[in-house]
């Protein structure tokens, strides 16, 4: 079989299963959530967040829209809303420090917590260019350390219970550090990016920095770093590699306080993000986010990078 058969069997596999997701409930024994549970999408106003959310409330939560400029968010709250499902609506600004803790301190008043935190909101600046770095700062700042912030501002307000709270960040292959043409030249960086006992937080934040300063000096190496996209792929390297930091990191508390962070790719997506040249519905890309979520106990993961519900390699 070629590959553009293989290509076009995923495709329709995949088609499938986000009808199984769509039309077959799941059963009591796997539903571990009621209508009180909270799931928090950023940058839901449209695309896969929008997407993510619509799929959420339909199983049967209550989902908070966010996005940077709530004017753009009120049609997707109200279409949402005109369905019959259960959502609210608050501005959020990743990058801003100030408007997180905002979010934070309205999320705590009004809902004493969440449940599901889904880290969606992002940017890509360079389709234009294969490796263009010139909004290198704004992308790896909201990408990477706006995700990083948001995770550790909501951490406090994971709620504890049985079936564990949980976090999905939207990622993407091109973060994957064995990339063929996004492969990291220093061997030393990438062993150690690769290596569970010598990644950390501060390993990541130096290698996000190293970049950065050499794109702001004008020094950078295009052939040391990743070569397609090669801001946006440096930011969601670290958001993977911060993914395995934080389910590292929260992997030892105890049964009824457990917080299980995943990240997923869901592919090339029909968005605003790319410019409509994507070749998957946002529909589809949501697919993965959704699944990762409702994982029944019995079946739940952390610290794993998936693409259409399959595990795959960092």
């Amino acid at each position: 079989m070629g590959r553009k058969e293989r290509a076009r069997e995923r495709r329709e596999e995949r088609r499938q299963q986000i009808s199984r997701l769509r039309l077959i409930p799941y059963t009591d024994d796997q539903r571990w959530w009621c209508s009180t549970t909270i799931a928090v999408v950023t940058g839901s106003n449209r695309g896969i967040g929008y997407e993510i959310a619509r799929q959420l409330a339909l199983h049967g939560f209550k989902v908070i829209l966010t996005s940077r400029d709530i004017h753009n968010c009120v049609p997707s709250q109200k279409s949402l809303l005109d369905q019959g499902l259960n959502v609210a609506l608050h501005q959020l600004d990743i990058l801003s420090p100030e408007s997180v803790g905002q979010f934070a301190q309205w999320i705590h008043h009004n809902f004493g917590g969440i449940d599901i935190l889904i880290n969606n909101a992002g940017v890509n600046f360079n389709l234009g260019s294969d490796n263009s770095i010139e909004f290198a700062e704004t992308v790896v700042e909201t990408n990477y350390f706006g995700t990083k912030r948001m995770i550790r501002t909501m951490l406090p307000l994971m709620r504890p219970s049985i079936s564990g709270a949980r976090i999905v960040n939207v990622s993407s292959r091109l973060g994957r550090l064995n990339g063929r043409r996004n492969r990291l030249a220093d061997t030393t960086l990438r062993q150690q990016l690769n290596d569970e006992d010598a990644l950390s937080e501060e390993l990541i934040d130096s290698t996000v920095t190293k970049f950065l300063e050499e794109v702001k000096q004008g020094n950078w190496n295009p052939g040391a770093w990743p070569q397609v996209f090669t801001d946006y792929s440096v930011s969601k390297l670290a958001v993977n590699a911060f993914t395995r930091v934080m389910a590292r990191e929260l992997g030892n508390r105890p049964e009824g306080s457990k917080v299980y962070v995943n990240c997923y790719c869901p592919g090339w997506v029909k968005t605003g993000m790319t410019g409509w040249a994507g070749n998957i519905s946002a529909e589809e890309a949501a697919d993965t986010g959704v699944w990762l979520a409702l994982l029944p106990v019995s079946e739940q993961v952390t610290g794993n990078f998936f693409a259409e519900r399959r595990e795959i390699s960092f």
